[in-house]
């Protein structure tokens, strides 16, 4: 936001350097982002007058004797303008003179006649009509005729000024205006607060045709309309066409331009429409119709749903609330009445329908941060005493306020100084504290030590003692705040607990492993969810939802952690890398309840993601299985099933009997809609997995004890069986075990499917090792084997191959 130097002088006695001031609202929590001298590198350039002016003979030139005032009364020099006249007062740069553009002024010789200087252009002095009428002229700037002889260009235009470029926080709304900063430099200041003057003079006219009606109060809680008629259309006075071109807009019209003059002033967007132009003569206020569409003042068709707020007449939408009125009501050269409109709209509606049509205006951008109902007020005052003011209207008596009943006076409540204080971790005296929220407009009385805060209505950040202990601070000196600790703190050794150790070497594990870590928002949108196929009433999608999100993307905090991971595969395949691995370990958001009433259950999950032609079902797994023995942990696969998973390569991960995770193959619909670059598909594996870590950290072992070799031979034996395809791989290990006491272990080393098996077969085939306390000779494994086979024909039906 920029804001004039001079500006804030209208407001508050500013008495110390613009670089002080730049480090006083620093220090209030106002970061300057840039500080803009108006007269920079403008020197020596003066008001000069044109004694005399003869055409030079056989060139384009013109021959001009100036008066330069304390620089000489007669400086020679030559221009090829030809506006320039006999007694015209122009800026005129003597010798040793610099532009804004980085031209420095030299004798120098044109044709046969030395120059001694330059006659400028309003360009060349880096300004425009806005700035002083007939800047714009393709010529010399001619100044007004009182301008005095001699006096610097600096100081006769207001170029000794500066802007600055504040960054406003989110939290601060009542600061996103010339006032509002006022206020601030006010109370760092110590120095009384002069507001504009709203005063004004309604007639007695009123126009009872008028009607304003707001449906949708939810989303407009304040709206307020005033009549104006006898409009005038003109330009508006240079001090205010000025100050409206150093914030970045234009002129239009008077009457238009006091909308963008209290915008910046007050902080309160509004709007005029054209009464003419209203059916009915009536403004309501309502959410638009599915499909519905309305043409904006920039000329672009936008299509509506009912989460857009409309400033409708009784038959057609004029105005997006809180962005851009409509085409169809802008005020013309030919408009006579107008209603003025100043409102507070929701502000998480007015942000979510800047998003989602792409439209960003400075009447949003304020809306999204939050606007007060006193800005509301004062900034319909001001408009009409403008209007007044300026004489381009006259102010009706025809009054509009239509409100949803909320509270709008100010709040009060009671704090402590032990409290205050609590909060600061230091010691700020009583008198200070008062002191210090008097400055700040806050109404203050004392009873011992406990203070009866009175809030200005400007202020809806302020809620409690901590937002107290905040503006105290601020005015106090964040540089006063010594380092301490908490009640509660302990000194200790530091370093990392088990817990977090533990979550490093996981990290590090699976970087070994050749997977890199990501780390992705916590938030995300439906269209996740739906990606992944889930039913409607599948509990993931019970989300906790945000009430302010940033985009529409990040509506909702995650309760799966896949989405983030696909999104970041398709990222990558889309930017030509073909295979790769990644893992996060974060956080999902499970609420207890819905509504929420209470702080969602936090689960920290593992997520694995694997790309390419040579990633698979068992090369993720594998980095699974090492993981858990690496950890000491005993894993089982079981078939599982999830919306999003290939139904035959989805696998439910189990430790102690207990469900840890998932593993599988993505459905090959998904990959197809993410929208990759073809020939990129056919070939590509994406294998996701998701394990608890939340319950992995109750499973894991606190000591991992070393068990040696007992020495004896192992004698190993390959078997190959042929079952049903239902059969898992687990139950066939399971029961391999139970068949023999002698089995210390089974792995499976192939996987074979094919029709000359039998319809619904498969093979799968197991190395066994044979080990016990003592040796395992050949006779034995081979008994031990023709158990197993009886076992496993008896309990699973299979058939050794």
């Amino acid at each position: 936001m920029k804001i004039l130097q001079s500006w804030l002088k209208e407001y508050v006695d500013i008495d110390i350097p613009a670089e002080k001031l730049v480090e006083k609202l620093f220090g209030s929590g106002f970061e300057v982002e840039e500080t803009i001298y108006l007269g920079k590198d403008i020197e020596k350039i003066v008001v000069g007058e044109v004694t005399s002016i003869e055409k030079y003979e056989g060139t384009h030139l013109y021959i001009c004797h100036v008066n330069c005032g304390s620089y000489g009364e007669d400086n020679l020099i030559l221009t090829g303008a030809d506006n320039v006249f006999k007694g015209a007062k122009v800026p005129a740069a003597v010798v040793g003179a610099k532009l804004p553009n980085g031209l420095e002024i030299q004798p120098r010789k044109m044709k046969d006649m030395m120059s001694y200087g330059m006659l400028c252009s309003g360009g060349e002095l880096g300004i425009d009509d806005n700035w002083i009428k007939g800047a714009d002229v393709n010529g010399i700037l001619i100044l007004p005729q009182d301008a005095p002889v001699g006096e610097d260009i600096v100081k006769y235009l207001e170029l000794d000024d500066y802007v600055f470029d504040i960054s406003i926080t989110a939290n601060r709304p009542d600061c996103q205006s010339v006032l509002g900063i006022a206020r601030e430099v006010a109370a760092f200041l110590r120095k009384p607060l002069k507001e504009p003057d709203y005063s004004y003079n309604p007639t007695e006219i009123t126009k009872d045709e008028i009607s304003v009606e707001v449906i949708d109060k939810d989303l407009c809680p304040r709206y307020l309309g005033h009549y104006i008629y006898d409009v005038k259309h003109f330009e508006s006075p240079q001090w205010m066409k000025r100050r409206l071109s150093v914030c970045g807009f234009g002129a239009i019209d008077a009457i238009v331009d006091i909308t963008n003059y209290v915008l910046l002033e007050i902080g309160q967007p509004m709007h005029a429409y054209d009464l003419d132009t209203l059916d009915g003569k009536s403004i309501v206020v309502r959410r638009a119709k599915n499909g519905e569409k309305i043409v904006t003042l920039d000329e672009k068709e936008r299509l509506l749903t009912p989460e857009n707020l409309l400033i409708c007449d009784k038959e057609k939408g004029v105005g997006l609330a809180g962005i851009m009125g409509g085409l169809n009501s802008e005020i013309e050269p030919t408009t006579s009445e107008i209603l003025l409109e100043a409102a507070k709209f929701r502000r998480d509606n007015v942000r979510k329908t800047s998003r989602s049509l792409g439209l960003h205006t400075d009447a949003a951008a304020r809306f999204e941060k939050g606007v007060d109902e006193y800005g509301v007020e004062k900034g319909m005052e001001r408009a009409l005493n403008l209007a007044e003011k300026l004489g381009c209207a006259k102010v009706g008596k025809s009054h509009f306020d239509v409100t949803a009943g909320e509270n709008t006076g100010s709040r009060k409540f009671d704090v402590t100084v032990e409290k205050i204080n609590s909060v600061l971790g230091i010691e700020v005296p009583q008198s200070e504290i008062v002191s210090i929220l008097k400055a700040l407009a806050f109404e203050v009385s004392e009873n011992g030590t406990t203070l009866t805060v009175t809030v200005p209505r400007y202020r809806e950040d302020v809620e409690n003692y901590q937002d107290i202990a905040e503006e105290v601070i601020r005015e106090y000196g964040y540089d006063k705040v010594v380092p301490t600790f908490l009640k509660t703190a302990e000194v200790t050794s530091g370093g990392l607990n088990y817990l977090q150790a533990k979550e490093l070497s996981v990290k590090k594990y699976f970087c070994s492993m050749g997977f890199y870590e990501i780390q992705t928002l916590a938030m995300y949108s439906s269209r996740e969810l739906d990606m992944l196929l889930l039913p409607e009433d599948a509990p993931e999608r019970k989300c906790i939802e945000l009430l302010n999100p940033i985009t529409d993307n990040l509506s909702i905090m995650r309760t799966n952690m896949s989405p983030c991971m696909i999104n970041v595969i398709a990222d990558n395949v889309k930017n030509d890398r073909s295979e790769g691995r990644f893992f996060e370990l974060a956080n999902i958001y499970l609420p207890k309840s819905l509504p929420l009433t209470e702080a969602p259950e936090e689960r920290k999950i593992l997520c694995l993601g694997a790309f390419g032609a040579n990633e698979s079902f068992f090369t993720v797994k594998a980095a699974i299985e090492s993981f858990a023995l690496t950890n000491g942990l005993d894993l089982r696969f079981e078939r599982g099933e999830r919306s999003y998973l290939h139904p035959g390569i989805t696998a439910d991960i189990f430790c102690e009997n207990r469900k840890i995770g998932v593993i599988g193959k993505l459905k090959y619909e998904i990959i197809d809609s993410l929208n990759i670059a073809e020939g990129k598909k056919s070939d590509l594996n994406i294998i996701l997995a998701e394990i608890d870590y939340s319950a992995v950290q109750e499973l894991y072992k606190k000591e991992i004890k070393y068990t040696p070799d007992n020495g004896f031979a192992k004698i190993k034996r390959d078997l190959s069986l042929i079952l049903d395809k239902k059969t898992l791989c687990v139950e066939v290990e399971d029961e391999i075990k139970s068949a023999s006491g002698l089995v210390s272990s089974v792995s499976l080393f192939d996987h074979y499917e094919n029709e000359k098996l039998g319809f619904g077969k498969k093979s799968l085939s197991f190395s066994i090792t044979f080990a016990d306390k003592a040796d395992v000779t050949d006779e034995q494994a081979d008994s031990e084997m023709e158990k197993i086979i009886s076992n496993l024909s008896e309990k699973i039906g299979a058939v050794r191959r």
